[in-house]
């Protein structure tokens, strides 16, 4: 009962640190899965640290699962994004703003830049606050590589760009008057809601017309794009609601319940600067539930 109570404390960070380094909420569940099965075969009292011990392990396991996944990244149909997740309306008192950041779509597709030792080693410092020493044990390397990965993997990143959003009260009101823009049919409006170089990404997987194989970029191409897709959707039985997605506000088209399309937003100087469209069937399924994912 005693190593179930310890894994238990930890399963929430668990699954937070796996989802970060995967991006996808089935594969982080199975690894914390497969950690708790690793952890059920040791003897427990004689491990002095099991938050260390239980974090080494998923930090591996997820490391070992990146490397194996980026050849199957590479040839993925049209642009791969992260899955999006449900999260709870109102994150809990202990929860830092870094901690919501670093779980936004943006951020988390700005970390596909780096290699998987980057990015766990990133992810680490940046996000969860461990110290270089303990990084170093857990990923077996020397403290000077670890701080070496840690600053080149923050460069590729450029993390300050892309971490500290707006507030959720302005991102919310810029989300309102884009979906009314968009769902109106007004592309000057939408433009108007856009920088001048905003990008939009697309992931449908292959499996989804609608979704773009490539980036559209350019204010006015993203707002045609939007307004000319929207347009083509069967809006009978189509729900369009605001959700607090990756801890910020984002748009859910769902049918009977069922989330069809999941639209982000990153927003910066009062601006939309990326529009996130997830529409890939297999990467909806973080959509069912909200779930607090924190340190």
């Amino acid at each position: 009962m005693r190593a179930l109570a310890l894994f238990t404390a930890q399963g929430e960070r668990l699954f937070a640190i796996a989802y970060r380094m995967l991006g996808s909420v089935e594969d982080a569940e199975d690894l914390v899965q497969e950690t708790f099965i690793r952890w059920a075969r040791v003897d427990s009292d004689a491990i002095e640290s099991p938050a260390a011990w239980l974090t080494t392990v998923v930090t591996r396991l997820a490391l070992n699962q990146l490397q194996s996944a980026r050849k199957t990244r590479e040839a993925y149909i049209g642009p791969w994004l992260p899955e999006p997740i449900l999260t709870l309306e109102e994150p809990s008192p202990s929860d830092r703003a870094e901690l919501a950041d670093s779980l936004s779509i943006a951020f988390l597709a700005v970390l596909e830049r780096l290699t998987p030792r980057e990015r766990a080693v990133f992810l680490l410092r940046d996000v969860f606050a461990y110290e270089y020493e303990e990084i170093a044990r857990m990923l077996e390397l020397s403290v000077a590589n670890c701080r070496q990965v840690f600053h080149r993997a923050r460069e590729r990143v450029a993390s300050k760009a892309a971490r500290f959003h707006a507030d959720r009260r302005t991102h919310a009101k810029l989300l309102e008057s884009f979906v009314r823009a968009v769902t109106g049919g007004d592309v000057d409006g939408v433009v108007q809601l856009l920088a001048g170089d905003a990008v939009l990404w697309a992931d449908g997987g292959g499996q989804v017309r609608a979704a773009a194989l490539r980036p559209i970029r350019g204010a006015l191409r993203v707002a045609r794009f939007l307004v000319g897709v929207t347009k083509k959707t069967p809006r009978d039985e189509l729900v369009i609601a605001t959700r607090m997605v990756n801890a910020f506000p984002a748009l859910v088209a769902s049918v009977g319940g069922v989330a069809q399309r999941v639209v982000s937003i990153d927003v910066r100087d009062g601006r939309i600067v990326g529009v996130y469209a997830m529409a890939n069937p297999a990467k909806l399924n973080g959509m069912r539930q909200p779930r607090m994912i924190g340190e």
